[in-house]
């Protein structure tokens, strides 16, 4: 009888426990320990009771019956509380349950991480710190910031890779390297830009320029007077001499030589380097830079080849000689050599006389003494001053032509004449100006343009006679005349072609029409019903066939009068 009650409180501990055990017993995270707890159960027991009964009894007096008392025991139920064990599974401390799990319990949040044990962050490459909320020092990376970097040159490493970030100008895995020739900057991806043999910085791209080259981009050679590295070092080179931009050697110029250009050409030699020979003649000189001439007195020509033109004389044939009567004159000194019948200095004294010529000066000159120069004292040849020619000077210069002996040609243009002694020009009427080339300016005429044109409305006028050409519509000497009846146009040779009494324009020659005419030549009658100028007047008549064209009177019909 006390099984079968038991059974029932058994199957209640178990309903009640059953949840216990959601958690997953295998988890590591997940404890237990035995809690007691109270079970109401009906349970039976054996209930004593005093029992009564009778027997014979001992004593003498009362023999027949006594009474007698003995405990006995029946079976009886009563409802009890039962003290239970039972093994509770919980999450370890430090854990929560999520689930049917226990996870671990991080009292700050993992900010860049999870909590994987109590209190305790796994963070994410690249973040540290308690709660993983601290990005990585530049020196480490990765979880928890435990890496150190292993970057070269300053460069950053990547907090959650360790990958380098080289700065500019270096390159490698641990960014150890620098650029390769010709290349700079950032990831050594910008291709250096300098010239002539210049190296760049591999950080910057500045152009670290080679001996003699300066610039940005070491473009350009060092400027004149510097050679060498940094273009720093000054040119020795003399007299205008340029050194190598490179080695500074010199590079003389035309008539010098020498290490340093100090020394000028040897006596003989001239130009560049002074390689050429000099070619001057006649004891001349030579410029050792141009290898030019420097002619002695008496010579000149590209060689000094040439004695001194006629009439000059001396140091660069600059003295101009003052010989006469045709003596030629020592290209040298200047000394003339005078001819036959003159004498002196210069040569300006004749032997003969005065007005006589000959070898013994007994004949005398034919020359026109007014228009003569001088008689040769040998040959009695007149010399004519200047404006007169022919062989004794007696005839003036031929048209065209001036001067002494007639020999200059005048420039006169237009006909104008010229005068036979200074070649000043005389213009024709017409004309004017120093060579006579300029017609005379609009209302001026005749010689040098002094006379004043008198022609009237807007006539040409001759520049030479001053005669006026008169415009359409006008005559008369000074076209001061209107074309007479009749006439028009040019010279008033048209004949008008009006009828009717109509006027016509002496210029053009158009017909005004007379009242009660029309038409080009005024030849048409105004149509019925007008009359007057140009028709333009209605007529206003009564009874009336027609108006009279002229004064636009009616003309009644028979049996009736007045005006309209």
């Amino acid at each position: 009888m006390g099984s079968l009650v038991a059974l029932p409180a058994l199957l209640l501990v178990l309903g009640l426990t059953s949840h216990v055990w959601t958690l997953n017993p295998d988890d590591p995270n997940v404890c237990s320990h035995w809690e007691s707890y109270a079970v109401t159960v009906q349970e039976s027991y054996a209930h004593p009771f005093d029992q009564i009964y009778y027997t014979r009894c001992t004593d003498i007096l009362n023999w027949f019956k006594c009474t007698r008392h003995r405990i006995s025991y029946k079976t009886a139920y009563r409802r009890g509380v039962r003290t239970m064990y039972r093994r509770r599974s919980q999450c370890c401390p430090g854990y929560f349950e999520s689930g049917d799990l226990c996870v671990p319990l991080c009292t700050e949040e993992c900010v860049h991480g999870r909590c994987v044990s109590p209190d305790t962050c796994q963070c994410e490459p690249g973040w540290g710190g308690l709660d993983c909320s601290s990005g990585c020092e530049s020196d480490f990376w990765g979880p928890h910031c435990s890496n150190r970097c292993q970057c070269q040159n300053e460069a950053k490493c990547n907090p959650i890779t360790g990958a380098c970030v080289c700065t500019d100008g270096y390159q490698g895995w641990r960014c150890e390297e620098l650029c390769e020739p010709g290349y700079y900057g950032k990831a050594c991806q910008l291709p250096c830009q300098c010239l002539n043999g210049a190296t760049c910085d591999h950080e910057t791209g500045e152009c670290i320029c080679a001996s003699g080259y300066t610039g940005a981009f070491c473009g350009e050679r060092c400027p004149y007077g510097s050679h060498g590295p940094q273009c720093e070092q000054g040119c020795p080179c003399q007299n205008g001499g340029s050194c190598h931009h490179i080695t500074g050697d010199c590079s003389c110029p035309a008539g010098w030589t020498g290490s340093v250009c100090a020394q000028p050409c040897p006596l003989g030699k001239y130009g560049i380097n002074c390689s050429k020979d000099c070619s001057c003649r006649n004891g001349g000189l030579c410029d050792y830079v141009t290898g030019q001439c420097q002619c002695a007195d008496g010579f000149s020509g590209s060689r000094c080849q040439e004695d001194c033109p006629v009439d000059t004389y001396g140091p660069q044939c600059n003295q101009k000689c003052d010989c006469h009567n045709k003596a030629k004159c020592h290209h040298i000194n200047g000394a003339c050599l005078c001819e036959t019948g003159f004498k002196g200095s210069n040569c300006q004294e004749r032997f003969c006389p005065s007005g006589l010529y000959g070898l013994i000066c007994d004949k005398y000159c034919p020359c026109n003494a007014t228009n003569t120069v001088s008689c040769h004292p040998l040959s009695g040849e007149c010399t004519c001053a200047a404006g007169w020619t022919g062989p004794y000077c007696n005839e003036t210069c031929p048209p065209g032509y001036f001067g002494e002996g007639c020999m200059l040609k005048c420039s006169c243009t237009n006909g104008a004449d010229c005068h036979p002694v200074t070649g000043a020009c005389m213009c024709a009427p017409g004309f004017m100006g120093e060579d006579c080339a300029t017609e005379c300016p609009p209302g001026f005429y005749g010689p040098s343009c002094m006379s004043t044109c008198s022609c009237h409305n807007h006539a040409s006028c001759s520049p030479f006679d001053g005669s006026c050409t008169c415009k359409e519509g006008w005559q008369g000497v000074d076209c001061s005349i209107l074309c007479s009846s009749g006439c028009w146009g040019l010279g008033c040779n048209q004949s008008c072609l009006c009828a009717n009494g109509a006027a016509c324009d002496p210029v053009d020659g158009t017909c005004t029409c007379s009242p009660g005419w029309r038409g080009e030549h005024c030849d048409e009658s105004c149509p019925d019903g007008t009359f007057g100028l140009d028709c333009r007047e209605r007529c206003d008549c009564s009874h009336a066939d027609s108006c009279d064209p002229v004064s636009g009177y009616c003309h009644c019909h028979p049996g009736w009068t007045g005006w309209y």
